[in-house]
């Protein structure tokens, strides 16, 4: 039975700058921060290590305290900043998840760097939240590898059961996305659908390395 742990920003979906413009305009409005300095990467990351890191450069104390205050006031900015900063459904997507779901053999997740909670506003702004059953968020960890932990650990315990490391695949749009797969045993799907260009995706020796899922007719006969 394959075990399906997709990515959101770059992969299921583009929000327009969405997440970063959120997340900038909580540091001001939350910090009274009045100069952003652009010096933090967001790309693969969890949310929880990209809030830690915009305080320290911004001169904050990146306490619990403070990241808690950072993250409810992004949070508070989300739903706005996915209205007015359109963005769309990555290629392919909608069509691929129409098929996978009602594949009695297949399982859905997420394995992503966002909060579950931004997750949940950012897939059910386009409609795909109702897809997937569980899976790891950037709730409690700074590394994405602990995320990858936390989805497999999340989805035996939905299933009741163990399953084997090799029915696990992530499919995403960063380096860290193969790194993550790598560091459960999971098989990897790079898709250069984020800011990741496919041949840096393939230097880092996933198991497919696509330019989008507009096409994925291997993977599903793998996947089926």
């Amino acid at each position: 039975m394959p075990i399906l742990l997709f990515d959101i920003d770059g992969t299921l979906v583009r929000t327009g700058g969405a997440g970063k413009a959120a997340m900038e305009h909580a540091l001001q409005t939350a910090f009274g921060v009045e100069k952003l300095l652009d010096t933090v990467s967001y790309s693969g990351r969890t949310d929880r290590a990209i809030g830690r890191d915009l305080l320290r450069v911004h001169g904050i104390d990146p306490s619990p305290v403070n990241q808690v205050r950072l993250q409810e006031a992004y949070l508070s900015q989300l739903p706005t900043r996915l209205q007015t900063h359109g963005g769309n459904v990555c290629p392919g997507i909608t069509e691929l998840l129409d098929v996978l779901h009602p594949q009695p053999g297949v399982v859905l997740g997420l394995l992503t760097g966002n909060v579950r909670v931004g997750a949940k506003h950012k897939l059910g702004h386009f409609g795909l939240w109702d897809f997937f059953t569980c899976g790891g968020f950037g709730d409690d960890h700074f590394e994405r590898d602990d995320v990858a932990r936390m989805a497999v650990a999340e989805m035996r315990s939905h299933l009741k059961r163990d399953f084997d490391a090799g029915d696990v695949w992530v499919i995403g749009d960063t380096p860290l996305d193969v790194q993550c797969a790598r560091a459960v045993g999971a098989k990897a799907v790079a898709v250069a659908t984020g800011w990741h260009p496919i041949e840096e995706l393939a230097s880092h020796a996933p198991d497919y390395v696509l330019a989008d899922l507009s096409n994925p007719e291997e993977l599903l006969r793998v996947w089926r």
